[in-house]
């Protein structure tokens, strides 16, 4: 049983999570380790996240709605992956052991935080490599590992979206991180939806954190726009970098 201040951690720390998945994603850094401290057992805490958050993700994908002008083919294309990848990561996150659990998760992180590092580079190489104008079609099958990895936990999922889109996308950030709010969305609704059947979940702590997190994916998404490009792409380097280490540690120690 939960008491006032855990629901309150819980509750403050989606609000955070929701602003920072709008502005750069990341937001399960804060809260997934927060539902680890009050007391829920890994799984359990990431299938809370995933439903918690899910209004958040709603909140940012509203707030940016307008960068997704011109946008609708990615959107019909790329949210349907998205869809697909959320469901699946959901499946295997409930066919996963703790150990499991723990063990996969810093890899993913890593990775994602090496393609935003060096998106532009990659970009580069491919056009010039593979003599091709337009590389969109080739963002499905990342997107689609980012989505399935999304489902399956989460924290880190909108940094891996934003590397595979601006990899293989010829836009600005701010358009693409406007994209990625959409397919964050559908890949975490899917999630929410089977973990919501068949998961383990806090239903009070979800209602807690899907008030903070709405809240703050609102208040995010509006400040997104006006945040630097390069501001926008270190805050996501950063945020993974840190996810990433923190369950390296973990993994470490055993």
């Amino acid at each position: 049983m939960m008491n006032a201040t855990s629901i309150a951690l819980a509750g403050g720390a989606a609000l955070v999570a929701g602003a920072v998945n709008a502005i750069a994603g990341g937001g399960s850094l804060i809260t997934f380790p927060a539902l680890v401290a009050v007391g829920l057992p890994a799984v359990a805490a990431s299938a809370t996240n995933t439903i918690a958050l899910c209004p958040g993700y709603l909140g940012a994908a509203f707030a940016q709605r307008r960068d997704l002008v011109g946008q609708g083919k990615r959107v019909a294309t790329l949210g349907a992956v998205g869809t697909v990848g959320g469901a699946v990561g959901a499946f295997l996150l409930l066919r996963s052991g703790e150990k499991t659990f723990t063990a996969i998760v810093p890899f993913l992180i890593l990775i994602a935080v090496l393609l935003i590092g060096f998106q532009a580079r990659l970009r580069a190489y491919l056009l010039e490599r593979m003599k091709m104008q337009h590389t969109e079609t080739l963002a499905v099958l990342p997107v689609g590992l980012a989505a399935i990895y999304g489902g399956y936990f989460g924290a880190g999922m909108g940094v891996m979206i934003l590397a595979a889109l601006g990899v293989f996308l010829s836009d600005n950030i701010i358009r693409i991180n406007a994209l990625k709010q959409t397919i964050s969305l559908c890949t975490n609704i899917a999630a929410a939806v089977i973990l919501a059947v068949w998961g383990p979940i806090d239903w009070v702590i979800v209602l807690v954190m899907a008030v903070g997190a709405l809240a703050g994916g609102v208040l995010g998404g509006a400040m997104a726009s006006r945040i630097p490009a390069k501001v926008l792409r270190w805050t996501i380097v950063g945020l993974g970098t840190a996810l990433s280490a923190v369950y390296f540690a973990k993994l470490l120690r055993g």
